[in-house]
Parts: C-alpha cells; structure tokens; sequence
C-alpha cells in the first residue's frame, strides 16, 4: 500500500500518512524505526508494509531498499 505523510514528528518517531484511497492511518516508532529511515518530510510518498490486524508495522520510500 501507499500513501503519503501527513505528519511525523521527529522527538517521538511517529506520526501518520494518507493512504491514496484517503484512509488516514497513524504509525508508532517501532514502525519507524523498522525502516531504517532518519527521517520524514511532510508530502513525501511512502509504502507501508501492514502487518495482520492492518496496523502499519514498517514505513518504507518506494524505490529505496
């Protein structure tokens, strides 16, 4: 799935995006901190990877493995 980030905050490693069907969704820093990412822009483009209840367990940037 994809979407793109709404807001993300920095200090608490979480934040929450837009999926493009419009369903916002929030995410933890555990989701975070499972992409290996440094950071989040607002606007930016990400997939997340759901886990089996549909919560988001990791936050990727398409195209960056």
């Amino acid at each position: 799935m994809q979407g793109t980030i709404a807001t993300f905050d920095p200090q608490t490693r979480s934040g929450s995006l837009l999926l493009d069907d419009g369903t916002p969704l929030v995410f933890g820093p555990e989701a975070f901190d499972r992409s290996g990412l440094r950071l989040l822009r607002l606007g930016q483009r990400v997939t997340i990877e759901p886990d089996e209840a549909g919560a988001v367990r990791r936050v990727l940037i398409p195209g960056v493995a």
